[in-house]
């Protein structure tokens, strides 16, 4: 089977569905020289379809591995990740390679943009690879940047960067946004707006949002809020009510 880039529905809530993301007993080990390291202890998961979820803990809880199984970065030691019917564990690396490329978008805490490249430029490197992208304008559009497409990310704000960053992520449609510590690099006003976007492509475009942060605030914005520690889920719950980003105070 491929993977094929797909358009998600905006706004849509249906019963009965499938969860996104089903981890079932995941163990994740990293051999340090004569010791292991356990990132990840026999962790049971699911995450639904079209929610924006956030991953809290503190450094070392094992958020940032959770988040590269969930994006096909890294593979379980022991047990499967399921993103619909499919257990990622078992895929080909080509197979997650078509994945990563067609399902998930990716933004980081540093923004990994190619510095000799315009805002434009640096989104439209990823509509060369997919199907059925956006156009890159659109997707700067969408993030509020569509007055600084040609602009390089020199000339840019760190906010804008990132912005350009999540541009680049969802020029592909993907169908589930993964976020690692998006505002870490940010002062709260900036950051406070990169959520905003980051909300707002949630809303518009349907796509499924996964959070992580040690900033226990950004969790009011989210439908469901996952806990870990030492590598094991503390908690899972859901927001009754959830704050709009533009709300947040930390």
């Amino acid at each position: 089977w491929g993977f094929r880039s797909s358009q998600a529905n905006a706004g849509r809530r249906e019963t009965c569905m499938e969860p996104l993301f089903r981890i079932q007993r995941v163990t994740k080990i990293y051999p340090m020289g004569e010791i292991e390291v356990v990132a990840l202890r026999e962790i049971d998961l699911e995450l639904p379809q079209h929610e924006l979820a956030v991953l809290l803990g503190p450094s070392g809880s094992g958020k940032s591995t959770l988040l590269h199984l969930l994006g096909g970065l890294d593979r379980p030691t022991l047990g499967s990740v399921f993103f619909h019917s499919t257990d990622l564990a078992r895929l080909s690396n080509a197979e997650l390679t078509q994945y990563r490329r067609h399902r998930v978008g990716f933004v980081f805490q540093f923004y990994n943009l190619i510095a000799g490249l315009t805002a434009r430029e640096n989104v439209e490197l990823v509509t060369e690879l997919i199907d059925d992208p956006m156009r890159a304008e659109e997707a700067l559009d969408r993030v509020g940047l569509g007055d600084r497409m040609d602009h390089f990310p020199s000339q840019l704000s760190g906010g804008e960067q990132q912005r350009v960053a999540i541009a680049r992520a969802i020029v592909k449609r993907p169908e589930v946004l993964l976020c690692d510590e998006p505002t870490g690099a940010l002062d709260v006003a900036t950051g406070i707006q990169v959520l905003e976007v980051i909300e707002q492509v949630h809303r518009d475009i349907g796509t499924s949002v996964v959070v992580i942060t040690h900033n226990a605030v950004i969790a009011d914005m989210a439908h469901r809020v996952i806990h870990l520690s030492s590598g094991r889920v503390a908690d899972v719950r859901c927001n009754e009510h959830r704050t709009t980003a533009q709300e947040l105070v930390w």
